[in-house]
Order: C-alpha cells, then sequence, then structure tokens
C-alpha cells in the first residue's frame, strides 16, 4: 500500500509504499477515504511525539473509511460497512488495522470528510469533559482553543449536556465561530484578561470545569478562574509544559482537581469503554444534527505538506481533513 512517510532530514511528507497491515482476529481491516490532523501529528513528525509501543509508526490517530476485510472473531462489522475509527497511530496511509471496538458507524447522512473529523475531537472532549470532568447541567465549562477541533467539539458537548460554555480564542473571526456553535460567553484572550472575565461572567463562583490545551502559560490564570472544587483538565502544552512555580495552597484552598489527560496512550480495553459511552451518548444527535464536526480545510494527501502548514500556523477553525484518493490508489 501506499502511506505518508517522513524524510528525516526536511521533516517532510512523500507518498511511499509500506506493506499492508496484518488484521488480528478482533480487527478489521478499513481502506481510508480521510483523515483528519492532530497536533500530535505535528510533534510526532518533528520526532517530538513518539507511537505507544505496538502502534503503528506511521502518523494519523483518526480515519474514515469502509470496511475491507474482518478477523475471524470480528461481529460488529462486515465488508462494505461505512466506518470512522480512533487509533492509535496509522492514519496517514490506504489501509489501516484497528480493533472492532475502535470503530463507529459513519452517521446516517454524512460523508466521509466529515465522519474523519469526529473520532480524536470529539472522544478528546468527550473524555474530559466528563469521564474525568465530571460535568453536569449548569456548570460553567471553560473552554480553551475554542475555535480548534477538540474546542469546537467541546461547545457542542458542552450544550448537549445542559452546562455553560465559555470559549477563547485569539481573534474575533475565531469567537464568532464559537457563537455560531452556541458559545454562551466569548473571550479575545489577546485582548482581554480571560481570568477577570471568567470571575464576572460567573459573578464570582468561578469555571466548573476548565479545558485547558495550552498548559504552562495560562497556569497561573486558570488556578484564578477554577471554582471551588472545580476540575481543571490539562490535554496539552500549546503554552509550554513547565510551571516554575506551584501555589499548592491556593489549588488545596479551592478543593480544585487539577488532572493531566491524554487519549493515545490509554489501553484499548478503556478506549472501547469510552467509545461505547460515547456513541450512546451522542450518535443520536449526529443523526440529528446537533452534533456536527467543523471542517476548515480538506486537502489531497498530495498536499500533506501544505495542510501541516497550514495548521502549525494556528491558521484552522476546526478540523482539517486529507482525503486518500481512490484515482491515487492504482
Amino acid at each position: 500500500m501506499k502511506a505518508l512517510l517522513v524524510n528525516d532530514t526536511t521533516k517532510t511528507f512523500y507518498i511511499g509504499e509500506c506493506k499492508d497491515p496484518v488484521i488480528g482476529e478482533e480487527e478489521v481491516l478499513v481502506s481510508v477515504k480521510a483523515t483528519a490532523l492532530n497536533r500530535a501529528d505535528l510533534l510526532q513528525k518533528m520526532g517530538k511525539y513518539p507511537p505507544p509501543p505496538g502502534e503503528s509508526t506511521i502518523i494519523g490517530l483518526e480515519v474514515a473509511g469502509v470496511v475491507e476485510r474482518t478477523g475471524e472473531k470480528v461481529t460488529r462489522w462486515k465488508p462494505g460497512d461505512r466506518v470512522c475509527a480512533l487509533l492509535g497511530g496509522g492514519g496517514y496511509a490506504e489501509k489501516v488495522a484497528v480493533h472492532e471496538g475502535m470503530c463507529l458507524p459513519v452517521p446516517d447522512g454524512m460523508g466521509f470528510e466529515e465522519a474523519a473529523g469526529i473520532p480524536e475531537a470529539f472522544l478528546t472532549a468527550y473524555l474530559n469533559l466528563f469521564e474525568l470532568g465530571g460535568l453536569k447541567s449548569g456548570d460553567f465549562c471553560l473552554i480553551h482553543a475554542a475555535a480548534s477541533g477538540v474546542g469546537t467539539s467541546a461547545i457542542q458537548l458542552v450544550l448537549a449536556a445542559g452546562a455553560i460554555p465559555i470559549a477563547t480564542a485569539g481573534s474575533d473571526e475565531k469567537l464568532q465561530l464559537c457563537r455560531k456553535l452556541g458559545a454562551h460567553y466569548l473571550i479575545n484572550y489577546r485582548e482581554e484578561d480571560f481570568a477577570e472575565r471568567v470571575r464576572d461572567i460567573t459573578k464570582g463562583h468561578g469555571a466548573d470545569v476548565i479545558l485547558d490545551p495550552v498548559g504552562a502559560s495560562y497556569f497561573e490564570k486558570n488556578l484564578d478562574s477554577v471554582a471551588m472544587d472545580g476540575r481543571w483538565i490539562v490535554i496539552g502544552g500549546m503554552g509550554g509544559y513547565e510551571v516554575e512555580k506551584v501555589p499548592l495552597r491556593s489549588l488545596m484552598r479551592k478543593r480544585a482537581s487539577l488532572i493531566g489527560s491524554t487519549l493515545r496512550s490509554r489501553r484499548t480495553e478503556d478506549k472501547i469503554t469510552l467509545i461505547e459511552h460515547f456513541q450512546d451518548f451522542s450518535w443520536k444527535r449526529f443523526s440529528y444534527g446537533s452534533l456536527s464536526p467543523v471542517i476548515d480545510r480538506v486537502y489531497s494527501w498530495k498536499e500533506a505538506n501544505e495542510a501541516h502548514s497550514y495548521m502549525e500556523q494556528n491558521k484552522n477553525f476546526g478540523k482539517v481533513v486529507m482525503t486518500i484518493n481512490e484515482e491515487e490508489k492504482s
């Protein structure tokens, strides 16, 4: 098969040849129609985020496509089924092997390009908002980088839970997207102190849940923003990973939970359970249109370097998708 490989010297992509994946007895072979970009992909390309042991070294954490073949013990899927899937790696390729429990049906009426934008972003948001953050109706939820793939997914999930999304982003254009998605409050972090705004918006209560992909540079303001008994989940380090001083007394005084979280490194069994919970909560909502992946741009995989450059410059509003076209598989 063909796959996107990385030139170790230039750190750029080229389409090269790889062996077809071999499926296990509980796995399916998916013919990939589309894949989506994630910040983990940018790091892995630069050699800063190696895949977990046993996972494909090919980049790519989510795909949408058609089941081509199934393992002997597979019961959920059959050849021809349209699926989207969460991966530990391998998505930037014509084919990928994945455990049957890591697949979801493509929602009715949805194309592969949209469906490819569901697994990583929505499952990351769901895991951290609900499974770890305990989000409930009426909670204030502070969502940083709210116009990103995870952020746009989080806004929709927060609203579905009856909670109150507070969105931060670095431009008015990105905040307008958040408004269209239903965010109750908007904060331009380049122009406002988000901790002061959160105090004003919540009348001093603070954010019950903080979804934080920024990390170190937001540490003090997030500590100011978190509510009593609040849950503050760090899912990334766009603003760095090292915090010089951690005022534990302030954290203790608020009885706040500071949680570090990644999805990729979780056990397959835990991911399967997460996917089951997420499907129960969300799939009717996708069919009805109350949940929908936000797709910014769609590139051909021949344009992978341009796609990565676009995301590296933080230009994307929602997800960036790459198609794996049939005519390119000949």
